[in-house]
C-alpha cells in the first residue's frame, strides 16, 4: 500500500504537459559543447528512462537535439533558435594561447577559422612581420576548396555534403587551384590519409602556402587552424605542431575525446 502510494505520488510530480517536460530536457543542456548519455538526462530532469528515452527520440526527429558516440547534444533548431550557432566566443578562447604558441615557436602566420557553406571565415590572424604579407583579413573569407583551413574541415565531412557546400562550379583563384569537384575528392582523401592533416601551395593566394588540421566535435569538425608561410616555407616541418595544437584544442572543448572511444577519431 504504501509502495503504492509513493508510486502515485511521483506519478503526479511529473510535469502535466509534453511542453513542461520537453523543456526540462532542454534545460539540462547548457551549451553546445554540453554531452548527456539518457542516464544524465533521467537523472537530472528526474523523469522515468523511459519517458525521457521517448521525448528525446521526439527532440532528435525535430533537430532540436543530435546523437552521438558520447551521448545527446543541441541539435541545429536549437543551436540556431538561442543564437549559439553563430557565437565563436567559446572556439577563440579555447584556440588563443595555443595560437600564440603556434606564432612563437614558428615564427609564422596563424590563422583561426571556421567553415560558412563552402568558404571559410576567419576568426582570428596571429603573426609577426610576415603576416602583413598575408592578404587574408579576421572576418573575412576565402573559398574552402582551395585552402588548408577548408580542406582540413571538409576532410571530416561526408562527400554528399561536400558537394553540396562546394558546388560543382569550382572557382580557380590562381592557376594553381584545384577547380575540379572529382580532384577535390581526391585531395580530401589525401588529406584522410595524413590523418587530417591539409596542405595548400599558392593556389588560394599567389606565393602563399598554408599547412592546417581542423579542430573536432564529437559530431565532426568545427574549426581549423593552419600555419601559413611563403611558397617556399618547409611546412613538413611545423606540421606536427599544428595537429598537436588542434588536438589540444578539440580536447580543451571537448574532454570526453580523450576516452578510449575519442581515441579512435584519428583526425584529432
Amino acid at each position: 500500500m504504501t509502495v503504492a502510494r509513493a508510486e502515485t505520488t511521483e506519478r503526479r510530480e511529473l510535469p502535466p504537459s509534453m511542453v513542461e517536460r520537453m523543456t526540462l530536457i532542454l534545460d539540462a543542456f547548457q551549451g553546445r559543447s554540453t554531452r548527456l548519455t539518457l542516464e544524465d538526462v533521467a537523472r537530472t530532469t528526474h523523469l522515468p528512462r523511459s519517458t525521457a528515452h521517448r521525448i528525446l527520440d521526439q527532440l532528435l526527429k525535430l533537430d532540436w537535439l543530435q546523437h552521438s558516440t558520447f551521448g545527446y547534444s543541441l541539435g541545429p533548431r536549437a543551436l540556431h533558435l538561442g543564437g549559439v550557432a553563430d557565437d565563436t566566443s567559446e572556439l577563440r578562447a579555447a584556440a588563443s594561447s595555443h595560437l600564440h604558441t603556434l606564432m612563437l615557436r614558428t615564427g609564422l602566420t596563424v590563422h583561426l577559422a571556421v567553415l560558412d557553406e563552402g568558404r571559410i571565415h576567419y576568426l582570428d590572424k596571429i603573426g609577426a612581420r610576415f603576416a602583413t604579407s598575408v592578404p587574408s583579413r579576421v572576418g573575412g573569407y576565402a573559398p574552402a576548396h582551395c585552402t588548408a583551413l577548408g580542406r582540413a574541415m571538409l576532410a571530416g565531412l561526408p562527400a554528399e555534403e561536400v558537394d553540396e557546400r562546394v558546388g560543382e562550379d569550382l572557382r580557380a583563384m590562381t592557376g594553381n587551384t584545384v577547380a575540379d569537384l572529382e580532384a577535390l575528392h581526391h585531395e580530401l582523401n589525401r588529406v584522410r590519409g595524413r590523418r587530417g592533416l591539409a596542405f595548400e601551395r599558392s593556389e588560394c593566394f599567389a606565393d602563399i602556402a598554408c599547412v592546417a588540421a581542423a579542430i573536432h566535435a564529437p559530431e565532426g569538425p568545427i574549426g581549423a587552424i593552419s600555419l601559413v608561410g611563403d611558397s617556399t616555407t618547409p611546412l613538413e616541418r611545423v606540421a606536427p605542431l599544428v595537429m598537436e595544437a588542434a588536438r589540444a584544442i578539440s580536447l580543451e572543448l571537448y574532454p570526453e575525446l580523450g576516452t578510449r572511444r575519442g581515441r579512435t577519431l584519428q583526425s584529432v
